[in-house]
């Protein structure tokens, strides 16, 4: 069965969101089944981020809906939690904690105990290297340290869907490649949305790919697809004249 003929595990249908007389997300739904890894693309400020957080369950809509397996993000929201794992720009940590012991904390608040939470705790450091540094403090860990700790916790519970913001903020070339690599393995098994503004994570690891600008979406298609609607069949240029257009 292709991603395409899967069911749907991530649906937002028609998500506005509005700061006043300012409209940050305008209108915008698609669908995520299993198998599939949504680049979701666009300029800084375009809206990526309120997308992200809106669906998560951390953000109230102005209107429409997210639902994560069928679970409403709003209505139904632990159930919906309880399938997610979501990596927020900036995701927040306890510095003062150790990293084995951040993440001890995450699992207890999931409902692990005893030789669970343990085989958790250690997949999770396992999945995203970070089995060296599980004993240092997180307010010592580097920019691109911290960003892993975010990514573990975030698959702790092996969820379903995955929510990923920016996930390879701050990483050297070589940690990205770990990263990508990691969600390129986890694919067949989830829905995956990966919100960024760097066009070879898309070519890297993305079967699918939404520009956002200006709060509404101006493309959906394959990075193939996106490659052809240029001449120089580059994503970065077809990337520039999407986002000049809406911004027109």
């Amino acid at each position: 069965m292709t991603a395409g003929s899967q069911p749907a595990l991530i649906e937002i249908d028609g998500l506005t969101k509005r700061f006043g007389g300012f409209t940050a997300v305008d209108n915008v739904s698609f669908r995520v089944p299993k198998g599939e890894v949504l680049g979701f693309l666009g300029p800084n400020g375009a809206g990526k981020s309120t997308t992200m957080r809106m669906l998560a369950g951390f953000m109230i809509p102005t209107s429409g809906t997210a639902r994560i397996c069928g679970h409403d993000v709003q209505a139904d929201a632990v159930a919906a939690r309880r399938m997610l794992g979501f990596l927020p720009e900036g995701a927040p940590t306890y510095p003062e904690m150790t990293v084995s012991g951040f993440l001890r904390f995450c699992a207890r608040m999931r409902g692990y105990r005893g030789s669970e939470l343990q085989d958790r705790v250690e997949n999770a450091l396992r999945l995203t290297t970070l089995h060296g540094v599980r004993l240092q403090p997180v307010e010592t860990l580097s920019k691109g340290f911290k960003r892993r700790v975010g990514l573990a916790q975030a698959l702790l519970h092996d969820p379903p869907v995955l929510v990923l913001d920016e996930p390879t903020d701050g990483l050297d070339p070589n940690q990205k490649h770990e990263v990508r690599t990691l969600i390129r393995g986890m694919a067949p098994d989830k829905a995956i949305v990966i919100s960024t503004h760097i066009l070879e994570e898309v070519d890297a690891v993305c079967t699918r790919a939404i520009v956002i600008a200006g709060g509404r979406v101006v493309a959906d298609a394959t990075p193939a697809e996106l490659e052809q609607r240029h001449p120089s069949g580059r994503l970065e240029d077809v990337f520039r004249d999407l986002t000049m257009q809406a911004a027109a």
